[in-house]
């Protein structure tokens, strides 16, 4: 009889064994200070340029005030679920905030963003319900297709004839149809083409949920993300956002009308059979979203660093792909070129992510950076200044 753990031995778990012995493995750093723009791995300081915090929230002082005011009174957890004995009255002040600040009817906080859009897909889309998703997606949509009970089928990414040609061969009569898609694809930084999604959705009488993990805090005349970035939040029928990226803690929540929200709220089992988010990394959201609205400044400075980053690349002749937004990859080619991109990277003191395949096509391979509010100029041009130092040793500039 076969073994269930020989895999274990054999597979992914010793190809990383091998790197770590080789001295190339890049994941599972351990950081020794505060997520920052500045931080400390093996007692060396490195720039970040690999992490979500957009806004730069994770070491303002407000923030992390209201992180300990909130232990203070309601204790360092909740030990239960939202269901039953885990929703306090943070979390629903929470709820109340981000639906006026999405303009919907209602919010849902869950403990993670990959719940948030497991638990709301899996609800939603019943045994003769069709869901369809970007190629691209994220982990925790696909996720969520897969523990649905209805079909789930792709289109190419941002394509929407394809998406438009997926619905004309698979919809019927009796099934409900949801359009899943990311707002900001977290690896290529590029944005969903969602006015033409929208047009197609239409066509075909779909509803549309949009992942804004990436987007909310980014995106829109007031950071609410993707639809208000086009204007189209009438349009959008349910959206998701996590608090790992601008809102500086962990979570997520759903944001829609107060029907479908409620019916997600006593349906998902990734809410219901789930402890409740802490009281801290609440009060954390709460203090974030409020600076979020005060300070737009923060989000002016974001953009204004994207930009020049965006420039400096390509000036340097790095290929960044067809990014947009504040994640800019860097395509270097093969997984073995990347890899040793990144470890002089590292070696430099430079923190960003590589990203290799099957996570990206084979020979599209990249170093996936992203930037902060927080970063200065002076960072900026000491990390563009160690990319072509070793774009050029490596001959890929």
């Amino acid at each position: 009889m076969a073994d269930i753990f020989f895999k274990c031995a054999t597979g992914a778990g010793a190809r990383a064994k091998q790197a770590m012995n080789d001295g190339w493995y890049p994941y599972f750093k351990a950081i020794e200070s505060g997520a920052d723009t500045e931080v400390m791995i093996d007692g060396k300081n490195m720039i970040m340029i690999g992490s979500n915090n957009y806004l730069g929230l994770t070491q303002d002082e407000r923030v992390k005030q209201a992180a300990i005011d909130a232990i203070n009174k309601f204790g360092s957890g909740c030990t239960g679920s939202r269901f039953l004995n885990g929703t306090l009255a943070l979390h629903e002040e929470l709820e109340e905030k981000l639906a006026e600040f999405m303009n919907t009817e209602a919010a849902l906080v869950f403990s993670t963003g990959f719940q948030s859009n497991q638990g709301a897909i899996a609800s939603l889309v019943g045994r003769k319900d069709l869901v369809v998703g970007d190629n691209e997606n994220h982990a925790s949509i696909v996720d969520g297709t897969r523990l649905a009970f209805g079909r789930s089928l792709k289109y190419r990414h941002n394509d929407m004839k394809d998406l438009d040609l997926v619905l004309q061969r698979n919809k019927k009569p009796e099934q409900g149809i949801l359009i899943a898609t990311d707002g900001v694809f977290s690896m290529g930084g590029d944005i969903v083409n969602l006015p033409e999604l929208v047009a197609v959705a239409q066509k075909h009488n779909a509803r549309v949920m949009v992942d804004d993990a990436h987007s909310i805090g980014v995106l829109g005349a007031h950071g609410r993300g993707t639809a208000e970035h086009f204007g189209l939040e009438d349009e959008v029928d349910l959206v998701m956002g996590t608090f790992s990226k601008s809102f500086a803690s962990i979570g997520g929540f759903i944001a829609g009308t107060e029907k479908v929200v409620n019916y997600i709220k006593h349906v998902s089992r990734a809410l219901i059979f789930s402890a409740s988010p802490p009281p801290a990394a609440v009060a954390t959201v709460i203090a974030a979203l409020e600076i979020l609205q005060k300070e737009p400044e923060r989000r002016e400075r974001l953009w204004a660093n994207y930009h020049k980053m965006k420039k400096g690349f390509h000036d340097l002749g790095f290929n960044t792909g067809n990014s947009q937004t504040p994640i800019i990859p860097i395509i270097i080619g093969t997984d073995e070129e990347t890899f040793a991109f990144w470890r002089q990277l590292f070696e430099n003191g430079v923190f960003a992510n590589p990203v290799v395949s099957p996570a990206v096509p084979p020979g599209q391979s990249l170093i996936r950076t992203s930037y902060m509010a927080t970063h200065t100029d002076e960072d900026l041009d000491r990390v563009l200044d160690i990319f072509a130092r070793v774009g050029k040793s490596m001959s890929l500039v």
